[in-house]
């Protein structure tokens, strides 16, 4: 799998690749927490952001997502890879690639997850991330990042 800018022309695949996980995962979607999906560009890009998709044999299996914040704080979000290609390193690749996105640009990032999804848990811990409370069961985390080492 090799990690890639997003472009408009995988919006579909993209869509396909996040409704593939969250209805394995059992969740719908909703038209309301999903609606970046309709404006990926302006969604991310246009706060300063960044998507990635992994792309496999051509195709989009696993997106990541980096939205800023006022306060030069970001979100990392759809961090999603179909199951074929997981358990290979692959989902910590587009996990990496959007924090290194973040480390590079942001001072701190925050996200959410299902608590239910403990793979992803694991990950976001070992790579620095600490727990800041659960709502609803969703869990989030957040990591500041050592602004000295940053050029201005």
């Amino acid at each position: 799998m090799i990690i890639q800018l997003y472009d408009d022309s995988r919006k579909e695949e993209v869509r396909d690749v996040v409704l593939e996980v969250l209805l394995e995962h059992g969740f719908e979607y909703d038209r309301l927490k999903d609606a970046d999906l309709k404006d990926i560009n302006g969604y991310y890009f246009g706060s300063g952001g960044a998507f990635f998709v992994g792309v496999a044999n051509g195709k989009v299996v696993g997106t990541a997502g980096v939205r800023k914040f006022d306060g030069n704080l970001c979100e990392i979000r759809r961090i999603y890879l179909k199951k074929a290609f997981r358990s290979k390193g692959n989902g910590k690749k587009l996990f990496r690639a959007a924090l290194d996105f973040a480390e590079k640009n942001c001072s701190g990032v925050v996200l959410k997850t299902d608590s239910t999804l403990m793979k992803a848990i694991d990950m976001y811990l070992k790579h620095g991330f600490t727990f800041q409370k659960e709502e609803t069961g969703y869990l989030y985390f957040e990591k500041k990042f050592d602004q000295k080492s940053k050029t201005v």
